[in-house]
């Protein structure tokens, strides 16, 4: 496994978009993790380091949003930055994912999967 592979972790409860953004994210170069819920989300980011979450916000067991105070009030793991992948496309929302410290917000159905990974490369710097 190459060290130097930015670490991405999905956090998306709908199994489709979670094994299309994954398969295409490694295709970029990246290595890819999963979580499909908001507990399962904060497990991962307690045991590994990550360069990017991916969050969605509507997701079983716990929100995104209430994922995001949790990773903010944990020292190991509150520099992680944090791109929301949502539907949840209303002003309060975005300002809400904002003001909890997300580095980007999309909402999905005004965004492709090519959108997404250009923005995602982006904020590496245009490449990996």
């Amino acid at each position: 496994m190459d060290n130097n592979k930015k670490k991405i972790l999905v956090v998306e409860d709908e199994p489709m978009l979670a094994t299309v953004l994954k398969s295409r994210l490694e295709k970029e170069g990246f290595e890819v993790f999963q979580a499909r819920d908001g507990v399962e989300a904060l497990t991962n980011l307690k045991q590994n380091k990550y360069d990017l979450v991916l969050l969605d916000i509507i997701l079983p067991k716990m929100s995104g949003f209430e994922v995001m105070e949790s990773i903010k009030s944990d020292p190991n793991a509150s520099e992680v930055p944090i791109v929301i992948v949502s539907n949840l496309g209303q002003e309060s929302d975005v300002q809400k994912g904002q003001m909890l410290g997300a580095i980007g917000y999309f909402i999905k159905a005004q965004l492709s999967i090519e959108e997404l990974i250009s923005k995602i490369k982006e904020f590496f710097g245009g490449g990996i």
